[in-house]
Parts: structure tokens; C-alpha cells; sequence
């Protein structure tokens, strides 16, 4: 039993001291925000990064540290990335939407349809993960309901054991099927942030190749197929083009 728990210990002591270190630096990091300091937060943050750890909170505070010193693409980015995270949290979308008034491009995104609309904000509401943890939940409780309803004799209590178990069935079932969904939009797309002041985008891959169009820092485009040192990106209008990759950086990059 001694020699388990010393080897529980050799394997957890890691992660605690791992886990110490980040809140050291994330304390110290508040702090250099605090007194404007922003450029040594923005170390401090990016220390935390490093060590793996990823969370709505950390690339908001990124982001509000670039939007203070004026970078539009790093603060787009990093604001992009905390609301994948967070889908719902308006101070995100509030302090995203912020940034990109600073964009230059201006871009009319392609129309959607009702239907496409009221299925995105579903499917999109939660994360995939999050509907994958309230699909757990609720098979946990449809269980839990089901044993209750066997041990119960009243027949009024069990037909309420029993609505319950099949509700948290359906509710399971249905959450599973968006975290599926939501996991496949996850998947169908590669969002990514203009991080050049101006960029031109050109009908191939390569710098020969014709300029149809140009784009600046904070611009959100979509990488639809990459050849080399190339990303072929797409916009919200629709037009497409090839640039380099250094010239982006991918939101999804966890």
C-alpha cells in the first residue's frame, strides 16, 4: 500500500508543481496588467501557454493585453481563440468585437438561411465537449432513475421514476448527437487570423502568380487546402486565393 501511494506521488507531484507554477505566473501576470505593464504579461501568459494549459480566461487576457498596446491581428487571435472555448460569454464577444472595428477590410459575409442560422446557434451553443459531458450526465442519471423506479412501490412515484429515466435518455441522446455534430463543425473548417500589416493574395501558389485581391491584419479567413509554404484561404464573401503561411496564424492550434 506504501509503495502505491509513493508511486501515485511520483506521478501526481508533477502536475501539482506544474499546476503551482501557472497560477504564480498567472498571478504575477494580473499584476503586470494591472500596472500597464503589459508587455511583461504578455510573457508571463505566454509561459502558461507553453506548459500546455489552454483556457478561455488565458486567451482573453491575452487578447486584452494586444488590444492595449494596438496590435489588431494578436488581439483578434487570441480574443477568436477564448470564445471557442467560451461559445457564450458576451464579455468576449464584447471586447472581440472591439478589436475588429480596428480592421481595415471590410467584408460582406456570404447569406445564410433561417434554418442555417437557428441550427448553428444550437449546435454552437455548447462546445463539443460540453455536450459531451451533459451527455454522460444524463446517462448517468437515466440509470440512476431506472434503479429508482425498480426500488420504489408507490405507482404514482414510479411513473415519475420512470418519466424522468426517459427523459434524461432523450436529453442524453440528444446531447451526444450535437457534440457529434458540433465536433464535425469543429472539424469541417480551419479558421485562422491575418497577422501582416498587408497581404496580397494571389491566383497560385507561388509570388509570380496574379494578386486578386489584398487583405489586412485582424482579418479572419479559412485555410481550405495548404501546398508547401501556401494556404489557399477563403473569405467571408466567398473569394478565395493563396498567400503565405507565415502570414496567418490558425486559431484551432491547440
Amino acid at each position: 500500500m506504501k509503495r502505491t501511494l509513493y508511486y501515485l506521488w511520483v506521478v501526481l507531484l508533477p502536475f501539482f508543481s506544474a499546476f503551482g507554477q501557472n497560477e504564480a505566473r498567472f498571478q504575477k501576470a494580473t499584476e503586470a496588467y494591472n500596472k500597464g505593464n503589459y508587455e511583461a504579461a504578455i510573457a508571463q501568459y505566454d509561459s502558461i501557454i507553453k506548459t500546455g494549459q489552454h483556457s478561455a480566461a488565458l486567451y482573453f487576457n491575452m487578447g486584452n493585453c494586444h488590444y492595449k498596446l494596438d496590435r489588431i491581428g494578436p488581439s483578434i487571435y487570441y480574443f477568436e481563440k477564448a470564445l471557442l472555448l467560451s461559445p457564450n460569454d458576451q464579455e468576449i464577444r464584447n471586447n472581440l468585437g472591439f478589436a475588429q472595428n480596428m480592421r481595415l477590410d471590410a467584408i460582406e459575409e456570404m447569406p445564410k438561411t433561417a434554418m442555417s442560422r437557428l441550427w448553428e446557434s444550437v449546435v454552437l451553443a455548447l462546445t463539443f465537449d460540453q455536450w459531451a459531458y451533459m451527455a454522460v450526465f444524463m446517462i448517468f442519471l437515466f440509470v440512476l432513475c431506472f434503479v429508482i423506479y425498480y426500488m420504489l412501490n408507490l405507482a404514482i412515484r414510479k411513473r415519475w421514476a420512470f418519466l424522468l429515466a426517459f427523459t434524461a435518455l432523450f436529453v442524453g441522446i440528444f446531447s451526444l448527437t450535437m457534440a457529434y455534430m458540433a465536433e464535425k463543425d469543429f472539424q469541417a473548417d480551419s479558421p485562422a487570423i491575418i497577422f501582416d500589416r498587408e497581404i496580397s493574395v494571389n491566383a497560385e501558389p507561388n509570388e509570380r502568380s496574379e494578386t486578386v485581391f489584398a487583405l489586412h491584419e485582424g482579418t479572419k479567413v479559412n485555410v481550405i487546402a495548404s501546398l508547401d509554404a501556401w494556404h489557399k484561404i477563403q473569405i467571408a464573401d466567398g473569394q478565395t486565393g493563396w498567400i503565405p503561411a507565415e502570414s496567418i496564424r490558425l486559431i484551432k492550434d491547440f
